[in-house]
């Protein structure tokens, strides 16, 4: 049994349940979240007792996003690496974001990139992923949940990417293939969230729930999906991912990944880090938040 440091793997009959581990900081991403994610994920592929896997979080909400404290701060490496070959080496990345030198994109493509294998092998895993929703699922988080092929949440959940106001571009592309042109924009344009009972008018969701239900409905949804046999699963998902990728869902990921490196290094992006470093990025995103009325001190 793999031992991982962002996520737990079990398995309970023909359910793999993938729960992220880091409660005290929401579930925060890491540079171990992705590998681990596929790994974890590449290990139920191929487990002949698994059909479905349910993905959720401990804590109070599925994830949080990146850990701005680690990424931003430039201490973002996968723990024990060493020397500055790595893309994924802090020394590299701290190089490439210092805005009195040379920005190479590519160096940031590369990183991002990485990331979003991760998170595309829930939908690119043979079998069917559930991503379970409470709490939040914000920023990075909703890059995780919107490659699983269902998502249930709670009705009081909050789903969206604020760092559309300042720093961040959704890297995986996916909004507007999952909801839309014109919801996607609504959502993008202006960072705001949405509760789990709008996801499901909007189409994000497949069903919401009160809180202390999801759990249940949860179960009951894997459980009804592990009864078909795991032949008719892989199928029907192939069959069904095929016209999702037929509307360029490779094609938006990469567009989408070189503009979130871009949205790093523009002046209000500066000014950002420039504003966190002076007084923390909890307090920075606080301060961009609160115009939009969505602040949290």
């Amino acid at each position: 049994m793999s031992e991982y440091r962002t996520l737990t793997y079990e398995v309970d009959g023909r359910i793999a349940r993938i729960t992220f581990n880091r409660p005290e900081q929401g579930n925060a991403i890491t540079a171990d979240t992705p590998v681990e994610l596929a790994d974890a994920v590449e290990r139920a592929d191929v487990d002949r007792r698994v059909h479905v896997m349910l993905v959720s979080g401990r804590g109070k909400g599925f994830c949080g996003g990146y850990d701005l404290g680690v990424f931003a701060e430039g201490s973002m490496g996968v723990e024990g690496s060493s020397g500055s070959d790595s893309v994924l080496d802090p020394a590299v990345q701290l190089a490439n974001h210092d805005p009195s030198r040379t920005w190479d994109p590519m160096v940031d493509y590369q990183m991002m990139s990485r990331f979003n294998r991760g998170y595309a092998s829930l939908l690119h895993a043979n079998k069917p992923t559930i991503a379970k929703l409470h709490g939040f699922a914000v920023a990075g988080g909703t890059d995780i949940a919107l490659h699983c092929d269902q998502i249930i949440c709670a009705d009081d959940v909050r789903i969206g990417y604020p760092p559309t106001r300042v720093w961040g571009v959704p890297a995986t592309g996916l909004w507007a293939h999952r909801i839309g042109d014109q919801r996607a924009k609504r959502l993008l344009l202006t960072g705001d969230l949405i509760t789990g009972k709008q996801a499901v008018q909007w189409g994000l969701a497949i069903e919401s729930c009160p809180a202390d239900e999801l759990d249940e409905r949860a179960e009951a949804l894997a459980q009804r999906i592990a009864q078909m046999p795991v032949n008719q699963l892989i199928m029907v998902k192939l069959a069904l991912n095929s016209a999702l990728l037929a509307q360029g869902v490779a094609t938006s990921g990469m567009v989408s990944t070189v503009f979130d490196g871009i949205a790093r290094h523009t002046a209000e992006g500066y000014r950002f880090v420039d504003r966190a470093g002076d007084v923390g990025f909890r307090e920075a995103v606080r301060e961009r938040d609160e115009p939009f009325g969505d602040a949290k001190s």
